[in-house]
């Protein structure tokens, strides 16, 4: 008996203790690599910084300042607002301009984490004795290793020149984690598209199981994608045209070459929301500078107390816009060209109506990601004049739905037009043709170019046609005598064989 319970398949009970057994190593992989994820983000930067800092010749504080200033830029890649109290007013002024440039990094890091946590220990298979934890438990250990670290980071900023905010450390961090470790848990299983969950209610799940929400997007993600580069165009031609301002600008703010580095670099940091600005300028709103200060196509109204900064320098000049300042409008014209092009399927059986709709979520979504990197690419920069600093994301949102919906549905019910013509016409001609089938000019047409094709298979109406009829006839009245009967009765059966075959 005990021989036999021993060979036995295990019982169930003793299976899941061991897939427990295998999981918790598992478990606790994944929470170390969110923490080395999170430390690799605060080493680099703490390297840079204390190379900065020891290539300076007036340090401000010693190797403790530059860590904790490390720590509090490691924050402010996620979004983290900040707080400086050496001001000269005295009073606390709030740094919430996040270098776009900076949150690829943490998002990186904790992307390659969450992929490496969803993959085999040693590269087998599951069988082999590692077992693949699901999908949510990578999320939640990934996300958890991470926040531990930094929770610690944020406590280490606090003693700091520029500590981090601690309600808004609380969201961002976490928001930045779980989209990171989300993307990457979703790259590791393959990137699915497949249904929503089943606690999502069924007509939800309907409505997202239809492919013009896939399209949608696709189309949203174009016109994203000109509007950036429009944006891009811009903040190259300003650049280039005040390019003795900007390099005025870069020299005078210091004249050492570690100083210029770290200038570099942060101009190099800031140059995404460069582009979103310049991606807001076209789209109309504009950016704000500050208290009363806003640039837009139409002019540029205030006297904003600037920062001297390169990227500052290639401002649009102040007074009323001009011709060239105007013709930024068709950076979104153009995005809206590209919604309505991207939002038509290639399958005829879509509807007009179909392809209308499809165009508008695709301009809705464009807004939605419009307003969102706008809001990413602005922030406070101060107490007072700097307390509102880059563009405005509702106004930017609502300019973006309005540019690229007006265009985009009668471009894509015009393309989707023009891509469905020839299966139209085929179509008529189809009908046409079947139409015409049944007539009998058609049919002895018809018949002459089988038979040409055939060769002596079929035979020729023309000859053959009218001299059948009478030859029984006349052959009725004629005794049955020496005439062969081979000849008239096999010419009919041949005859009535080729046409049923034909």
């Amino acid at each position: 008996m005990t021989q036999v319970t021993e060979r036995g398949t295990p019982l169930p009970t003793a299976r899941r203790a061991a897939a427990g057994r295998r999981r918790s190593p598992a478990a606790a992989a994944c929470v170390l690599g969110g923490a080395m994820a999170a430390g690799l983000g605060l080493g680099f930067l703490a390297v840079l910084v204390i190379v900065l800092w020891i290539s300076s010749p007036y340090p401000d504080s010693g190797p403790g300042g530059a860590l904790h200033l490390a720590a509090g830029l490691w924050l402010l890649a996620h979004g983290t607002e900040l707080v400086r109290y050496d001001t000269l007013s005295g009073v606390p002024a709030p740094v919430g301009v996040t270098p776009l440039l900076l949150v690829g990094l943490p998002a990186l890091l904790m992307r390659r984490a969450a992929r490496l946590g969803s993959a085999p220990g040693d590269g087998s298979d599951a069988g082999d004795g590692d077992e693949i934890l699901p999908a949510s438990a990578v999320f939640s250990a990934v996300t958890c290793g991470y926040l531990c670290v930094g929770s610690i980071a944020t406590v280490y900023a606090a003693g700091g020149p520029m500590p981090a905010d601690p309600l808004s450390a609380a969201w961002h961090v976490p928001l930045v984690a779980a989209l990171a470790a989300a993307g990457g848990v979703w790259a590791a299983k393959g990137r699915p598209v497949g249904p929503l969950p089943h606690r999502v209610p069924e007509a939800v799940r309907r409505a997202f199981a239809r492919p013009r929400y896939a399209v949608a997007l696709r189309a949203g993600a174009a016109g994203v994608l000109v509007l950036l580069g429009g944006g891009a165009l811009l903040v190259g031609a300003s650049l280039a045209w005040h390019a003795a301002e900007v390099q005025g600008s870069f020299l005078a703010l210091t004249g050492v070459w570690s100083g210029r580095f770290a200038v570099l670099l942060l101009a190099l940091a800031l140059l995404p929301n460069a582009v979103v600005w310049g991606a807001a300028y076209a789209l109309g709103p504009g950016f704000a500078l500050g208290a009363g200060a806003t640039a837009t196509p139409l002019g540029f109204a205030g006297s904003p107390a600037l920062p001297r900064f390169p990227l500052l320098a290639a401002l649009p000049p102040q007074g009323p816009g001009s011709l060239l300042t105007c013709a930024a409008a068709g950076v979104p014209l153009l995005a809206g060209l590209a919604v309505g092009w991207f939002a038509v399927r290639r399958a005829r059986e879509v509807r007009y109506r179909e392809t209308a709709l499809t165009a508008a979520l695709g301009a809705l979504v464009c807004a939605l990601l419009m307003a969102g990197l706008a809001a990413a690419a602005s922030g406070p920069l101060g107490s007072r004049g700097l307390a509102s600093f880059g563009p405005v994301w509702w106004a930017t949102g609502a300019a973006a739905l309005v540019w690229t919906l007006l265009p985009a549905v009668p471009v894509a019910v015009a393309v989707h037009s023009w891509r469905t013509r020839p299966a139209r016409q085929a179509d008529a001609l189809a009908r046409e043709a079947e139409d015409d089938w049944h007539d009998s000019g058609v049919r002895e047409l018809r018949w002459e170019a089988l038979r040409r094709a055939a060769g002596t298979l079929v035979p020729d109406l023309a000859q053959e046609s009218p001299q059948p009829r009478p030859e029984p006839e006349r052959r009725q009245g004629k005794e049955r005598g020496p005439e062969p009967e081979r000849g008239p009765e096999k010419e009919p059966e041949r005859r009535q064989g080729t046409e049923l075959d034909l």
